[in-house]
């Protein structure tokens, strides 16, 4: 804790000199150092990771479940890749029910509906007005472990109770780590063009049953749960590829209702999902049906993003976040993405888009862990270099995915 206080009290003291020799119009809105004097002025406390030549950068803050609020592939003048909601940070309010900070990629629970959704208490109806986000990762701070330039280990410990009454003991663990252009390289197998800037990160995420009695289907279990918040564009979009070998039903979209098929198709080896931000939708991929790696593309600015995520060597249970009555509790979806847009009243929180990710359900006894990992890779350059990795990685071509929706 005292390294961690030491290398913040740096930041800040850095933070505050840039702060006063400069303004924040001198970094344009979009960008990295627009969104890091932000957080400066409004006095919240973050810790940045940085690759060696310090293009690649993430900001992370502690307050917000060691939460990565965004990175970029280009230093302070670079892109700013995460979904921040400057209205509400700014504004200083806490909201009983959910804040809505945005950020690339947090730390939650499931389930968030049915019989043993953490999100509503027992008895109550599910809906909106009775949905709450547990404080554990809504409003409490995760404590650090330890940190340094290329990584930072977070660590809570928390009393939660679904909706049937079943209480849970948790630790969890959380570490972020930025991620070299090699590392990357070594995990996608495959080389990346010099011209392509690069910005990966790894986030190896851990709960632990801390109670004396088992985690079981009949008192109902957790899952890690892991939402990315990008912003939308009409020239972005989501695909999803999926195992064509598997049964059953290969994408589920009726979470807020039927998505319309011009703004979803499923092909013989992908999903694509038009991302606009003006139509409110949210689809999923079952876990027989999924892959560990799918992404989305801006066209516009040129910048592809990938996601890869841990799934299990073998058939698992998904805890089911739908809310209400269920047939099937742990029928639950392995990958999702959702399209932010106006509710009925014509308001909107974002807009935003989202990939999220999940573990499978936690069936644990007491001491037993379950562990979930995800990395985030923003590749922003030529289309034809893009193009050749796209092709490469998912035998599919860029221009089909982003030509898709127009």
């Amino acid at each position: 804790m005292k390294k961690y206080l030491k290398y913040l009290i740096i930041t800040s003291l850095v933070g505050l000199a840039v702060s006063c020799s400069q303004s924040k119009s001198k970094y344009q809105m979009g960008t990295y150092g627009y969104d890091k004097l932000f957080f400066e002025a409004n006095k919240i406390d973050f810790i940045e990771l940085k690759s060696e030549d310090e293009t690649a950068r993430l900001l992370i803050v502690p307050a917000y479940q060691g939460r990565v609020m965004t990175s970029t592939a280009g230093g302070d003048n670079g892109k700013s890749f995460g979904w921040i909601n400057y209205k509400f940070i700014e504004s200083g309010k806490k909201d009983p029910q959910f804040n809505v900070y945005g950020g690339e990629e947090r730390f939650w629970l499931g389930p968030e509906g049915g019989p043993y959704s953490i999100y509503f208490k027992e008895g109550a109806s599910q809906v909106y007005e009775n949905w709450i986000v547990p404080p554990i990762i809504d409003t409490e701070a995760f404590d650090i472990s330890s940190v340094d330039n290329q990584n930072v280990k977070f660590i809570k410990e928390a009393s939660l109770t679904n909706a049937s009454g079943t209480e849970f003991r948790i630790g969890i663990e959380r570490t972020v780590s930025i991620l070299s252009r090699n590392l990357v390289e070594q995990s996608l197998n495959h080389n990346i063009p010099e011209g392509i800037n690069i910005v990966a990160y790894q986030t190896d995420n851990l709960i632990t049953n801390l109670g004396d009695a088992p985690w079981t289907k009949k008192g109902g279990l957790l899952s890690i749960w892991l939402l990315c918040m990008f912003n939308p564009s009409p020239e972005t979009t989501v695909f999803l590829p999926y195992n064509s070998d598997a049964e059953g039903v290969i994408v589920n979209d009726d979470y807020f209702g039927k998505v319309p098929a011009d703004r979803l198709i499923v092909d013989s080896s992908t999903v694509y999902f038009k991302i606009d931000g003006k139509y409110r939708s949210k689809i999923g991929i079952p876990p027989g049906r999924a892959m560990e790696l799918c992404g989305s593309y801006d066209s516009g600015s040129k910048v592809l993003t990938l996601l890869w995520c841990s799934l299990p060597d073998e058939p698992k249970p998904y805890v089911n976040s739908k809310w209400g009555e269920q047939e099937d509790s742990y029928n639950g979806d392995a990958i999702n993405s959702y399209n932010d847009g106006p509710v009925e009243d014509g308001s909107i929180m974002g807009p935003f888009y989202e990939i999220e990710t999940s573990s499978p359900a936690a069936e644990l006894y007491p001491n037993e862990s379950i562990r979930h990992i995800q990395r985030i890779i923003h590749l922003q350059g030529e289309e034809a270099d893009l193009a050749g990795l796209v092709r490469d990685l998912f035998k599919l071509e860029l221009q089909e995915i982003a030509g898709k929706f127009n």
